[in-house]
This record gives C-alpha cells, sequence and structure tokens, in this order.
C-alpha cells in the first residue's frame, strides 16, 4: 500500500532558506492564517471512490458565525503536507446555492454523531460546544495530493471529496489507527454526541453527491482571448 506521508523530492532546506523564513516572519504579519482557531481531524474519501480513504486535518479560521474556511494537511506534523481546502457554511447558505451546486457539498452529521470528526487535544465537553453547530452544516473539499496513492507532489486534477454518511464505510484500521494516535475511542464519543441534531430541515436530497458518483474531467475548450471584450481606459 503506498504511503499516506510520501517523501517530497528535493534538496533539503538550507541554512540560507532558514534564516531568510526566521527574517521574513518576524517582519511580515499573516493575517489571514493567523486567524486559524481550530483543529479539526476526520476522515475523507474520494467523489467517485469510496475505497480510497484519507485522514484529513483541517486547521479552520472562521469567516463569520456561518462560514469558516479550512487548509487541508495529511497530518499533524510538521511536515504534513498541504493536501486540501475545505468550506463549511450553515445551513442557512447551503439552502441558497443553486441546485447545480449542493451535490458538491457534504453533510457533517453522521461524522459527528458517530464520534469520528473530533478536535485532537481538547476535551470532549468543550469539542461537543462547537461540534453540535458543525452537526448541522455542509461541507465543499477539494484535495489537491493524492498521497493515498504515494504520489511525491500533487499531480493531475483537483479532486471533488466526499464525508461518511453512515456506519461500515470507513475502514476499520484506519479508524484504529487515528484512535490509538490520538488516545481517542469514537464509540464513547458517539454516545456522548447522541443528542445532538443535523441540518434543521433534514439532510438536502442534493447533497453528498446526490448519492452518487462526482469525478473531476479536464476539457479542453478554446480560451477567449483578451481582445474579445472591450476595455475601458481611464
Amino acid at each position: 500500500m503506498p504511503s499516506a506521508r510520501p517523501e517530497v523530492p528535493g534538496d533539503p532546506t538550507q541554512t540560507g532558506t532558514a534564516f531568510l523564513e526566521t527574517s521574513t516572519a518576524a517582519i511580515q504579519g499573516f493575517v489571514p492564517t493567523n486567524k486559524i482557531h481550530q483543529h479539526l481531524c476526520a476522515f475523507h474519501f474520494y467523489g467517485d471512490d469510496m475505497t480510497r480513504q484519507v485522514e484529513a486535518h483541517h486547521f479552520c479560521g472562521h469567516q463569520n458565525d456561518e462560514m469558516r474556511q479550512c487548509l487541508i494537511y495529511n497530518s499533524a506534523e510538521a511536515d504534513a503536507r498541504l493536501i486540501g481546502l475545505e468550506y463549511i457554511i450553515s445551513e442557512n447558505l447551503f439552502l441558497t446555492l443553486p441546485d447545480e451546486e449542493k451535490p458538491l457539498w457534504h453533510t457533517h452529521e453522521f461524522e459527528v454523531k458517530s464520534g469520528v470528526l473530533f478536535m485532537p487535544g481538547i476535551p470532549g465537553p468543550v469539542q461537543r460546544q462547537d461540534l453540535e453547530k458543525v452537526c448541522k452544516t455542509y461541507g465543499k473539499t477539494v484535495h489537491f495530493w493524492q498521497v493515498d496513492k504515494g504520489d511525491n507532489l500533487p499531480l493531475g486534477l483537483p479532486q471533488i471529496m466526499m464525508a461518511l454518511t453512515r456506519d461500515g464505510q470507513l475502514y476499520e484500521n484506519l479508524a484504529q489507527d487515528v484512535e490509538k494516535s490520538y488516545g481517542v475511542s469514537f464509540d464513547k464519543e458517539r454516545v456522548n454526541r447522541a443528542y445532538m441534531n443535523g441540518p434543521e430541515h433534514g439532510i438536502h436530497p442534493k447533497a453528498n453527491a446526490a448519492g452518487k458518483g462526482l469525478t473531476s474531467v479536464l476539457r479542453e475548450v478554446d480560451c477567449k482571448p483578451l481582445d474579445s471584450v472591450t476595455r475601458a481606459f481611464v
């Protein structure tokens, strides 16, 4: 089986590069990434292949009370690969989306209530205060780096990812590895979260790829030339 943490090709970071990074970090501000305040661990599978499942570490920041955006890494280690992005929105915002957009979004109700979505290192009662809200949300996830294939660089097309929606979908060995790594029990947390509720209007039938598969396709088209539109010069 390919490693989910492939070696990245290239020369080791040189002393001069490290010094430059330290210098720029001391001077520049990183306002967007400084808004990250939360680490969520969960699992994603490819929109066209449920057999391809990956551990996904989300580092998230709120845009407002109804939307948060997350950088997704394949681990929480210092050398983690940035493999994707996820946008998380409220049910209210999801319902405003065009119907053709809705299948690209997945629900979080099962992930939360089953215990497999959790905040590493955060006490259960504290986690549950926020996960009550996450349970009602929808997410749109795109992965750029197929680490499950052993790719040592981000190759191929961006992939729409989906989330678990029922028991029997997650590989048991993958679940056990994460439980062991973080000292958690998904079954125990499932009991603790039994009181939680999903979207107020129920899971939308067009969400979760409308129960089907989704795949990314590259199609060659004519590129719209710059002179095809009138430009105003002031």
